[in-house]
């Protein structure tokens, strides 16, 4: 499936389904050296979890995030950084009658005609659970630009200031 990857220097790939076990991210392109930790992460999942207000879904999932790889002692490796958030409250039976009909509103329809298969335990990859690993795959260019990490050294900080003026090179 394309779209699964996103940028160039710095590149996220999401993984999982909404009523698979998990949903995650690798984040490639981080430099080394970058103080960012599991409570940073978490702070931005907590604004996007499910259930908070009348408008989204009932599932109530804690999004708990965990740090695989690329993070030693609350500092970056400057290798891939994988992160993992486990489906607990996902209950597929709910979809059961779903399962030969596309639900109205959704990209069930789609899906199927564009890929040739479609999970109907709550729309799979097509599903709002997969922005998971983009919100937290997101909170790394934040740290890298707060470290200037992704500044270009042709700018020069005199005139540049320190804000969006910058030329990111992500």
């Amino acid at each position: 499936m394309s779209g699964n990857s996103f940028g160039r220097i710095f590149r996220i790939t999401t993984w999982g389904e909404s009523h698979g076990r998990a949903v995650g991210v690798v984040v490639d392109g981080c430099p080394a050296g970058l103080a960012l930790s599991a409570e940073d992460i978490q702070k931005e999942l907590d604004r996007r979890r499910p259930g908070q207000s009348r408008a989204s879904t009932s599932r109530r999932e804690e999004d708990r995030v965990e740090i695989l790889s690329g993070l030693f002692h609350d500092k970056t490796t400057g290798t891939p950084i994988s992160l993992l958030v486990w489906n607990r409250d996902a209950d597929s039976s709910a979809y059961d009658l779903l399962q030969n009909r596309p639900r109205p509103g959704h990209a069930d329809y789609t899906y199927q005609m564009k890929y040739g298969i479609r999970d109907h335990r709550g729309g799979g990859r097509a599903s709002a659970r997969e922005t998971v690993g983009r919100v937290a795959g997101g909170r790394w260019p934040e740290s890298c630009w707060d470290s200037g990490a992704y500044r270009s050294p042709l700018m020069s900080p005199s005139w540049a200031g320190s804000g969006p003026g910058y030329l990111l090179l992500i």
